[in-house]
């Protein structure tokens, strides 16, 4: 392996490393705000909507299949459900109107 490659790699390695550790070195868990707390317990939710919105309008020609999928998500997930069945609604929804289209 060439020492450019190693030098990117370790770089790289620094780079992902330095965010993962600064917190645990500088904040005591105790101290952070209860509002600050609740800020970043939401954050997964807000990366992981920030990942899957455009995969939803661009899941097919027809914009129609995301969006149809992606509000059936959405209301399966607001009534509670498990995981599991929030991504099978969505894909019954999809494939209903697979055949009526």
């Amino acid at each position: 392996m060439s020492m450019n490659m190693m030098l990117i790699i370790s770089g790289m390695a620094i780079v992902t490393y330095i965010p993962r550790m600064l917190p645990l070195v500088f904040l005591d868990v105790e101290r952070i705000p209860s509002w600050v707390q609740a800020i970043l317990r939401n954050v997964p939710y807000a990366a992981l909507g920030a990942l899957i919105f455009p995969g939803i309008l661009t899941i097919n020609e027809n914009i129609w299949y995301g969006v149809i999928g992606g509000i059936t998500a959405i209301i399966i997930a607001y009534l509670g459900a498990n995981l599991i069945i929030v991504v099978l609604s969505s894909i019954v929804a999809l494939m209903l109107l697979s055949f009526i289209i």
